[in-house]
């Protein structure tokens, strides 16, 4: 069994490279490219033949350049009580997140639909948990799970491609949009 390059010897100096191409290609994703693996290794300075030592393709690197965010909640420590009050937090920083990242997301997203595709790239569930966390003082019999997948359908990333691309609103008008969307969501099931 082989063991792969990243695990022998040098390991800082390895993970700085690993780091570069990975940082090249977020560059490239928020000015509109979708990078390659040549792409990444040009604009970090480093030579193809390393570069595909740490990412045998674009698929790899993209996955690398996917935003990793580790939050448990959104919501700060010192969260009011009131679960419309609580949502409008969280969606609102959620949006600030899919519009901070949108181009790794429209990026992943694109890879997810692909056919042949092994995996989503996009790690499915994370904002439903947020959700659920403000939503979590509503009275009971309301289902709270079955409310943030609701919302969460009219938020994220494919919600802002829908609202941009094809509705043509601008990306503020779109984070307004799902803020509201989710308080109505919000409003009906109560």
């Amino acid at each position: 069994m082989s063991v792969p390059y990243e695990l022998t010897g040098r390991h800082r100096q390895k993970g700085r490279t690993r780091q570069a191409l990975v940082e090249a290609a977020t560059r490239l994703l928020a000015e509109g490219a979708e990078p390659t693996v040549e792409d990444a290794a040009v604009r970090a300075g480093i030579s193809r033949t390393t570069a595909y030592r740490y990412f045998p393709n674009q698929r790899a690197l993209l996955t690398a350049a996917h935003p990793q965010i580790e939050h448990v909640s959104l919501l700060p420590s010192d969260a009011p009580g009131d679960p419309k009050e609580r949502l409008d937090l969280v969606m609102r920083a959620f949006v600030r997140l899919t519009l901070e990242w949108e181009p790794q997301l429209r990026a992943s997203l694109r890879l997810s639909l692909e056919p042949g595709a092994e995996q989503p790239l996009l790690r499915g569930g994370r904002a439903i948990g947020w959700i659920e966390d403000a939503l979590s003082p509503l009275a009971p019999g309301v289902d709270v799970h079955r409310l943030a997948i609701a919302i969460r359908s009219a938020t994220g990333i494919e919600a802002l491609i829908w609202l941009t691309d094809i509705a043509g609103l601008t990306r503020e008008e779109a984070a307004e949009t799902m803020c509201w969307s989710a308080q109505a969501m919000l409003a009906a099931a109560t």
